[in-house]
């Protein structure tokens, strides 16, 4: 077989979507291919499964049901096909009102900008996609509350101040008791009133029915109210009221978003895994991880304005597959890492150690054929900016196969709002897919919510201790206050000063010869 017959053989390409894959980079011949195959058979059965309503996460009890968000006749039951048109109509009423300005700002300001409260999934696929089909003729610019830095949120209150009554806050949380968003509503409702204007005459929510949050929206007779469903993850959200309401806010054609992730979805269905790109993707992760983890998937698009892609997709990828526990109980501490920003940019950073350097990385190349909209000029060698941006591209992977390192290459047209749904749906199936190869449940997140009750332990430990040196009105180490309350004195150590470098009231005495041996007290 001539060396062209066999690079044919290896890429795949979709007329309807004109999605492309290349992946004859990732060592997968015919006989890894057909070794695969009883594995790829279950695993795509299972998918079926899942997509059909099956409990694919056990932990929970609960269906995953994404996919049914762009294909809603897919969902198991009426009644939830109902509930999701339902929320994309009134998504799309609401948006339209506010554009028209029949929704306004409590002084009569039509809405220029949005607030976007959330963290993790609630923010990570809006922010993405925000930033990939933004253009100067958006109808809303985005501002994003997605960490609970007072720094950063100062730096988004600065930038919306001057039109704050024509900027419209969205808050976004499933269960309403995430913390960090808990605290950008605080300080968002605080900026509001701070200024003289009603926060809820400014705000609106996307949460679970009856939740926390959905209460005080329902109380305090917030400006509208947006469901999530339980039988979606934050990681996996981004095609719900999540994504859709401040995306469609900004101007961003949703139908697009959504039917460029129903077609890619429906190749993620063939049954010739060589026909199927998801289906591709997932085993060629499986040959570089061979089942077990421990590799890292570096997301390179050549595209400025796919930058946040490898930061979308770190959460998307190692919270649904860094599992310490798989679903038979034993523990095989399974993850794939992912990191990437930009060609060329990485040229000039960390693809001399991709290069050069372990070989327990594989690249996924992503190509935008389309350069701008507009021609371009020649800037040298008969050649422009985009065909340099190709040529570097198309020269790294030749250095990175040439140094044995393996590489995938996903192609698309352009940078349009149908082209990233797919881009999105691709990595969220091919996620699924894999999952399935390693017996793991990609759905839950158990080591997250950990941390979360770590931290509210800590928050306790900080608030008594505060109580303490009020009380005593002595200065005491961290020592002598940690055997006070039976703490932990590093715990301790670390939050006084904290403490005393952000309340007034508090003071730290520094000992020159051994820090940690300070003394914390009042004014």
């Amino acid at each position: 077989m001539d060396d062209w017959t066999m690079y044919s053989n290896t890429v795949l390409y979709s007329p309807k979507t004109k999605l492309m894959m290349e992946w004859g980079g990732m060592d997968m011949d015919p006989e890894y291919v057909f070794s695969m195959e009883k594995k790829m058979n279950t695993a795509m059965k299972a998918m079926h499964e899942l997509e059909g309503g099956a409990i694919a996460n056990p932990d929970e009890n609960r269906m995953v049901g994404h996919y049914w968000l762009r294909a809603p006749h897919l969902a198991p039951t009426k009644e939830l096909e109902r509930e999701i048109t339902d929320t994309l109509a009134a998504v799309k009423t609401f948006v339209a009102d506010v554009h028209a300005g029949k929704i306004r700002g409590e002084k009569g300001g039509k809405f220029v900008n949005v607030m976007v409260g959330g963290i993790g999934g609630s923010s990570l696929g809006p922010l993405f996609v925000s930033k990939a089909l933004g253009t100067p003729e958006d109808k809303m610019k985005l501002w994003f509350l997605d960490n609970t830095d007072p720094a950063g949120m100062d730096a988004v209150f600065r930038a919306v101040e001057p039109n704050l009554d024509e900027t419209l806050t969205v808050i976004i949380s499933k269960s309403g008791g995430t913390i960090e968003t808990r605290n950008c509503m605080v300080e968002a409702k605080a900026f509001y009133e701070k200024h003289g204007l009603s926060f809820a005459k400014h705000t609106v929510t996307v949460t679970g029915v009856d939740s926390k949050l959905d209460k005080v929206a329902v109380s305090e007779g917030w400006i509208a109210r947006f469901p999530m469903w339980d039988w979606v993850g934050g990681r996996t959200s981004v095609m719900s009221a999540v994504g859709l309401l401040p995306l469609a806010l900004q101007g961003i054609d949703i139908d697009a978003f959504l039917q460029g992730a129903a077609d890619c979805d429906e190749l993620g269905r063939e049954p010739n895994i060589l026909e199927n790109p998801a289906a591709v993707m997932a085993m060629a992760w499986y040959r570089e991880s061979h089942g077990k983890g421990g590799v890292t998937q570096v997301v390179l698009p050549y595209k400025d304005s796919l930058d946040l892609l490898a930061k979308y997709l770190q959460q998307l990828v190692m919270e649904s597959l860094g599992k310490e526990i798989d679903l038979d109980g034993a523990k095989v501490n399974q993850g794939l890492a992912v990191m990437g920003n930009k060609g060329t940019s990485d040229q000039h950073s960390y693809v001399q150690q991709l290069v050069g350097g372990p070989s327990n990385i594989f690249v996924i190349f992503v190509q935008v054929l389309r350069d701008r909209a507009g021609e371009s000029v020649c800037v040298g060698e008969d050649s422009t900016s985009g065909d340099y941006l190709n040529a570097f591209m198309l020269g790294t992977k030749k250095n990175l196969e040439d140094h044995g390192k393996h590489t995938m290459t996903v192609t698309v047209p352009e940078v349009s709002a149908y082209n990233v749904g797919q881009l999105i749906a691709i990595w969220e199936r091919a996620v699924g897919i894999y999952a399935q190869l390693i017996n793991i449940n990609a759905y839950h997140q158990p080591a997250v919510e950990y941390g979360k009750k770590c931290a509210g332990v800590l928050i306790e430990t900080k608030n008594r201790a505060r109580e303490l040196l009020l009380k005593t009105g002595k200065a005491m180490t961290a020592p002598e206050i940690a055997e006070a309350l039976a703490a932990d004195p590093q715990d301790i150590f670390r939050l006084m000063l904290h403490l005393c470098s952000n309340d007034p009231a508090f003071t730290v005495d520094y000992d020159d010869e051994d820090v940690t041996m300070s003394r914390f007290g009042r004014k």
